[in-house]
């Protein structure tokens, strides 16, 4: 007979076997006893019966027990997993715990090493962009020098190279963070994307609507967010002629998230490419031509998805989902 793989059929095996085992010799003691004590003969069979359903339901018993730490251990990573756990606390049986302090040690050391390249990815920042701002400076003072073709060069590569930086520490945050996050609202990063981006397109006075229900969250890190929903309102915002609207629904596990604009538009040929890096369909507007690819990055990263698609409202539609919180 080939012994089970998994660890709660080999414990229920032992125990219907060791109490098997355990009813034949006490069944042959029984006898002994029975045929010793003459008063007992009589009440031989009940006896028999009594003690070994006791028995039989104590080793039960005792093999449900020995599978209750593995049940709540299976909670623990799938807490893990979701995010709304950092490590695995609890007693296990002795065999499991080294295997448990060892997964928590390793989990701690990733933390650490995820705080160590999110701080380097900030120090980068700085380092890169206080020389693009000293630069900006300089072509201020070729600008008012009169020499205003250097100045626009030099303000042209300059942009060129911001971009740049924003695109590969967004590129870097992804790499160093995990897929899981904690839960967090939706409501007020929307909120405040709106009234930044109002601020920014206020002379062209776009009417952005919203509609998303307050308890309606993600599992995404709030930078994260800000950074998917703030490259593609943006977007939005841009080639609208007047009107953006913004949804957000709950699906299941997952949130969809639609932005709407009544702009021109987008050929079904080009919804693909412009989601590749550096792809712009019109040098006229200003932009890199990163920020629907680092949005769509960050996007699959969590396992959510992005598409875009013709909107009602005569534009381009971006439909993304993400985890739901």
């Amino acid at each position: 007979m080939s012994m089970p793989r998994s660890l709660r059929s080999r414990l229920i095996l032992a125990s219907v076997l060791w109490t098997a085992g355990l009813l034949m010799l006490l069944h042959m003691g029984s006898l002994h006893v029975v045929h010793a004590v003459p008063a007992l003969r009589g009440s031989h069979g009940g006896i028999v019966t009594i003690l070994g359903v006791a028995i039989l339901i104590a080793g039960l018993a005792a093999a449900r027990s020995s599978l209750t730490p593995f049940l709540a251990l299976r909670e623990k990573i799938a807490a893990l997993r979701a995010g709304r756990e950092t490590r695995i606390d609890g007693a296990y049986p002795t065999e499991v715990q080294p295997l448990i302090d060892s997964l928590n040690a390793l989990l701690a050391d990733r933390e650490k090493a995820l705080e160590r390249a999110r701080l380097t990815a900030g120090d980068l920042a700085h380092g890169l962009k206080t020389p693009l701002a000293l630069l900006s400076r300089e072509a201020a003072m070729a600008r008012e020098a009169g020499h205003g073709e250097l100045a626009a060069a030099i303000e042209q590569h300059i942009r060129r190279m911001s971009n740049q930086v924003d695109y590969h520490l967004a590129r870097a945050r992804v790499a160093a963070s995990g897929p899981n996050a904690a839960a967090i609202p939706l409501s007020p990063c929307i909120d405040s994307l709106v009234r930044t981006l109002r601020k920014l397109h206020a002379a062209r006075t776009i009417d952005i609507q919203i509609r998303i229900s307050p308890e309606i969250g993600v599992r995404v890190n709030a930078e994260d967010v800000e950074e998917i929903l703030g490259n593609l309102l943006d977007n939005a915002c841009k080639w609208a002629k007047t009107r953006v609207t913004l949804a957000v629904d709950r699906m299941d596990s997952m949130t969809a998230i639609t932005i709407e604009d009544d702009g021109p538009g987008l050929a079904a040929d080009l919804r693909q490419q412009v989601l590749q890096r550096g792809v712009r369909v019109d040098e006229a507007v200003p932009g890199s031509g990163l920020g629907l690819s680092i949005a769509r990055d960050l996007t699959e990263h969590y396992g959510g998805t992005i598409a875009l698609e013709a909107s009602s409202l005569g534009g381009l539609l971006a439909r993304i989902t993400l985890p739901a919180g």
